[in-house]
Parts: C-alpha cells; structure tokens; sequence
C-alpha cells in the first residue's frame, strides 16, 4: 500500500522520499515503483517524459531524520495504535510544526492516534484503497482535534492526484468498512439458516443485484482472519451492536485455518484440481399458458419487455395486491421482508411465490425465488417456468424472510442512512464510497431512493419482526424521510 501511495505521488509531480525499517526495503519499493511506471509509459498511460521525471522523484532514504524537510508524511505501516502513535511522536521532533500527517489506517481511530501528539490537529486520515494507483477512492477522515484546514488541503491533494476524496469523521469503519458490513453479514446469515449455498447467493448477488463480486468469493478473496478481525473491530467498537455481529460460520473457518485464496481453502475450493461448485438452477420447464402480468412497477415493466420480446403472450391488469403476475393458481410478489410462508398466512392466499430484487429486471440474468410452505407444487412450478420465459435462471432459495438481494440492499441502506444521521459523512460521499471503494453497483442511498423509502422501511420492519432482533432497527434519518415523503437525493 505505501508503495502504490508512493507511485501516485510521484507521478503527480511529488518529490517522494520513502523510507522502511526494513533494510533494503525502500530501495527495492523504488526499484518495483519504477518498473510499474516504466509498464504504464509502454502501455501509453503516461507521457515517455512525464514518465521519467516520476521515476526521478522517488528517493529512498534510511533514517526518520531524512524526512525532516517533508510537507506531508503518509505512514502505512502494521495496524497497531502504539506503533503509529509512536512513529508520529518521533517524527513531531523531526519536522516543521507546519508538516502535516496523513495516516493511512483502515479502522483505527484517527482521534486516537492523533492523542499521543503535542499538535494533534495536524493529524488527519488519508485512507487509500488496495491498489491504490487503481482503486479511484480516498477517505480522508477527522479526527476529534483534526484541523479542518489540515482535512481540506489533504482533500485537495487527494483530488489533485487523480482521486475522488470523500471527507468522514473518526467513527470505527469510517465510511466504507462501516457500511459495507452487511454485505458479508447478511450472506453469512443465509448461509447459517440454510437459504442456499454459497455458489447460489454469489450467483444471485452478481447476476440480479450486479455486485461485481458475490461476498462469499469476495471474503475468499480478501481472506478469513482479514474480513474477520475487521468485523470484529468495528462490532467491539461500536459496543457490540447486533448490526455489526461476528458469524460463527466464518470463525469456524478461521479456527479451520481456511483463510481463502491464500491458504487454498475458504468457503470454496482453490486447491489444484478442485472445482468450484456451480450455482443451483430450476431445471426449465414448458413454457406456459395463461399468463397476466398485474400493474406497473419496474419488475412488471420488465416481465413484460422480456417475454414480448420473446414472443410469449400474455395478458395484462391492475395489480390489488402488489402482485406483479400470475397464472393458473400461483401469484408473484416481490420480497417485502416477510417470509412467503407468512405473507401466504397473513393475505390468506396459499399459493405465494416470492421473487428477490434484482438491480435492473431488464437486464437481470438470475433471480431467487421462494414458495411459502402453503404453496401447491404445480403452483410453485408455473410461476418458476413464467419467470424462464422471459429468459431468467432461477434460483430457488429456503423461505428465509426477505431473500438475498432485498434484505442486503435494504440493510446497506440502512446503515449508510445512519452513518450520515450521525454526521460520518454526507448522502453523496456515503454513495461515492460505497461506489468507487468496493465496486458497488449503485450507491446504496440512490438504490434505496430508487426502490422507494416505504419500501426500504418496509423490508426492514418485517426483517425486524421476522427475527425479533434490534439488528434491523430503523435509521432515524431513514425514518424522517419516509414521513416527510423525501428522499436522500433531490
């Protein structure tokens, strides 16, 4: 990470010393940094000149004392307080008092870094994502005594460099491994109460809700004890919110030590010769007869472009009930957060058939559906074989409350909400984050406003009741907009 910090410096005009306490550290980081600049010159991402004088103003030098006519010291060094707070200690008695301090922590606690310092608001953080010369996001986070001119000119620098800042305070995650908890948190609850597996949800993540990556293969990818620990740090700080909980499921694989890619077993297989499994699909049925497609929401929109398209007839009508099809004896819906098994009780209408959300239902290539206990078998059959004739993959899921894309969705949303109602950030970095520092397809607040806020807190409140837990509680801010029929954007 430094090295990749390094690289964008340089390259946007910096002189660049580096320095590690490892010996010949810094000089093999120059020689690497070099070479990666030397590629983007021949791939024609950078000028021959401007190229070479990058190259030329990376510097490695071996003492703390080096650094002493710095303007700016980024450290990205081991995730440990003490070690930080003790680095900038010393630097405080090497440099200018107008030096400022960038610390590149990914969940300590700006604020508290920055105590062990006699000017502690010159202290901000300055969050890069791996690899930072690719990864277009930069938190920059305040901490209680940060100075706000120091957090500006470092948003400015940041901006400067290519990158699109984001400001935040010092709260634990910051903005992007705060929300983002969901994302692994939910999955893991559908995989402990036997939804699917892991192949199934990842597929369901990526071919409906457009995540570039399913979280099971991206918790194998970022590895166990990582997004573990990571987990664990925000829920220990946040005094053991439910919301942020640990999965069992993932300390088994921690004490297992199948840490993912890097130790050849994780949720999958990556050991050589091992395949990885594929994800459950409803074998096709015959095209059916009868169909009506029942008022106008986007699914209904879809259903009806997808299977005119396919050159399916199908009639039409208002829908009374939220239903967005049927035909012979079963009715579809979209997940409200209610199981199908307690929707089919609650409206007296057995044959249930619940469908996930899905990012764009034009394009969708996968959907999860899920039948309540009620539903008769050939009811369950003629809604899945609608659905294959407008050209989905199916997936059917256990009746877990609220599926996979919905509930995860909803509860991004949530907590983004509550990280802006507790002044973490604003709508717009909140979405920027989530967008550009792990890929998300759509910030969660636009997706939210999007779906529509009733139906976010819809989904929640049913979540809520489902599970009896305090996991899925309202964010205030999200609640406010709902009765004030406001949005988060515009």
């Amino acid at each position: 990470m430094g090295a990749g910090i390094a690289q964008i410096a340089a390259v946007a005009g910096h002189t660049v010393q580096l320095m590690d306490n490892r010996p010949q550290a810094a000089v093999e980081a120059v020689r690497n940094i070099r070479a990666q600049i030397t590629k983007l010159a021949d791939k024609g991402k950078l000028s021959p000149e401007r190229a070479a004088q990058a190259s030329a103003n990376l510097v490695a030098v071996q003492h703390l004392s080096d650094l002493a006519g710095a303007s700016l010291v980024v450290e990205a060094i081991v995730e440990n307080l003490q070690a930080k707070q003790a680095l900038y200690a010393e630097l405080e008695g090497i440099v200018s008092d107008d030096c400022i301090f960038g610390t590149n922590t990914s969940s300590i606690s700006v604020t508290a870094i920055g105590a062990a310092l006699k000017r502690p608001q010159r202290l901000a953080g300055l969050h890069f994502f791996n690899p930072a010369p690719v990864m277009a996001l930069v938190e920059i986070v305040s901490g209680l005594a940060t100075d706000p001119a120091v957090a500006d000119t470092l948003f400015a620098t940041a901006t400067a460099w290519g990158k699109t800042a984001v400001h935040a305070k010092s709260t634990p995650g910051f903005i992007v491994n705060r929300v983002a908890r969901p994302y692994y948190g939910e999955a893991l609850r559908l995989l402990a109460e036997g939804a699917a597996d892991c192949a199934t949800i990842d597929a369901v993540m990526r071919d409906a809700g457009g995540f570039r990556m399913g979280p099971f293969e991206l918790m194998d990818m970022i590895g166990h004890d990582v997004n573990y620990a990571v987990t664990c740090s925000v829920w220990n700080a946040f005094y053991n919110d439910p919301r942020f909980a640990p999965s069992l499921v993932q300390k088994e694989l921690l004490d297992a030590g199948f840490l993912g890619k890097k130790s050849g077993r994780g949720f999958f297989d990556y050991r050589e010769d091992a395949r990885k499994p594929a994800p459950h699909t409803e074998t096709p049925r015959a095209v059916p007869t009868g169909i009506t497609l029942c008022g106008d929401s986007s699914a209904t929109q879809a259903l009806a472009e997808r299977l005119a398209k396919a050159e399916i007839a199908f009639n039409h009508t208002p829908s009374v009930d939220g239903r967005i099809a049927q035909l012979h004896r079963a009715a579809l819906f979209i997940t409200d957060g209610r199981s199908a098994t307690q929707r089919a009780s609650d409206t007296g209408f057995a044959n249930t058939v619940l469908v996930d959300l899905a990012l764009d239902y034009r394009v969708a290539t996968r959907l999860a559906v899920a039948t309540a206990a009620q539903c008769a078998d050939d009811a369950a059959d003629a809604a899945i074989a609608l659905l294959q004739a407008a050209g989905l993959q199916i997936s059917r899921f256990a009746d877990i409350p609220g599926l996979a894309v919905m509930r995860t969705v909803a509860m991004l949303a949530n907590e983004a909400s509550d990280a802006v109602n507790q002044g973490v950030c604003s709508v717009q970095a909140a979405d920027a984050a989530m967008r550009l520092g792990v890929n998300y397809p759509q910030g969660p607040l636009a997706w939210a406003d999007a779906i529509g806020l009733p139906a976010i807190r819809t989904v929640l409140t049913n979540l809520g009741t489902s599970y009896g837990e305090d996991r899925y509680r309202l964010s205030p801010l999200l609640q406010r907009l709902v009765f004030s029929k406001k949005q988060f954007h515009g």
